[in-house]
């Protein structure tokens, strides 16, 4: 079906040139809660130039050093050869894995680690959390690089429960396009997600579909790959049943909308809609 289209979401420049998307990663992020599982959402800065005011997962680009020898060997349950096999990649596979995990420290303070010997690592006394929020303010202003701060720190990014759940390509028309892989997590033990105050101004724990009845309401802002992802995750009873769905699919779907205009209004059209191929 066609979905409406949001301009304040996403601009269409209709003389610009097409844009390659860049690569990036998100995650969702879940944790059990007493009424049912619950995933991780942020609200980007309404300031942003991509999706002001929306809430998301929390993720971005793929940057250079997510793909370099040093993150390769600090991630643990992953090699590239397996990572890019997952995503149907020649290579390159595990940076999208990095970069998740990254994300997810940058912007919400969560870590998903452990120590080399495989052990999950605790960030739970009051040192160590004074340490990991300076470190965090550290790499987030650019002083400190992520991938130095995990050597400092004597350990590993643990990929072992990091699903791939959905793939999704910002269509032809905004000014910024992303190649984005949807990824699935259950929260670290112990830890306290918090925005960064930069990038994001809010943060909260929400039931998928609290989420969408929010959204259905105008109380949250959601661009349309969000709002698919939580609608596949919605019907589960548990955080690790939707690990283990996802952690199941043998294929995931390439999905690009397509934004065009019917009768002055602009819509956006997902494969198998009526005109998606014209």
């Amino acid at each position: 079906m066609a979905y409406e289209f949001r301009p304040v979401r996403w601009v269409v420049c209709g003389m610009a040139e097409i844009l390659t998307p860049r690569p990036a990663a998100t995650v969702m992020t879940l944790r059990d809660g007493p009424e049912g599982f619950e995933v991780l959402m942020l609200r980007r800065n309404l300031n942003s130039d991509f999706v002001g005011g929306a809430y998301v997962f929390p993720g971005g680009g793929v940057d250079e050093a997510d793909a370099g020898a040093s993150a390769q060997r600090l991630a643990l349950g992953v090699n590239d050869m397996v990572a890019s096999r997952r995503l149907g990649l020649a290579s390159g596979g595990l940076a999208y894995y990095v970069a998740c995990l990254r994300e997810l420290f940058e912007e919400a303070g969560l870590l998903i680690a452990c120590n080399p010997d495989g052990e999950p690592r605790l960030f739970d006394d009051g040192p160590t959390i004074r340490r990991m929020a300076a470190n965090r303010r550290s790499v987030n202003d650019g002083t400190l690089g992520f991938i130095s701060m995990m050597d400092r720190e004597q350990i590993h990014l643990d990929l072992r429960g990091l699903e791939y759940a959905a793939h999704w390509v910002t269509p032809v028309g905004p000014p910024r396009r992303f190649d984005t892989r949807f990824f699935v997590a259950l929260a670290p033990h112990g830890q306290v997600a918090t925005h960064d105050a930069g990038e994001t101004v809010a943060d909260q724990w929400v039931r998928p579909v609290d989420a969408l009845e929010a959204h259905a309401r105008g109380e949250l802002d959601m661009i349309l790959p969000t709002i698919r992802n939580l609608e596949a995750i919605a019907p589960f009873e548990t955080s690790r049943q939707v690990l283990d769905h996802v952690r199941s699919l043998e294929h995931i779907v390439r999905v690009e909308p397509r934004i065009v205009e019917r009768d002055g209004e602009i819509v956006i059209l997902m494969p198998g809609d009526e005109g998606y191929e014209d």
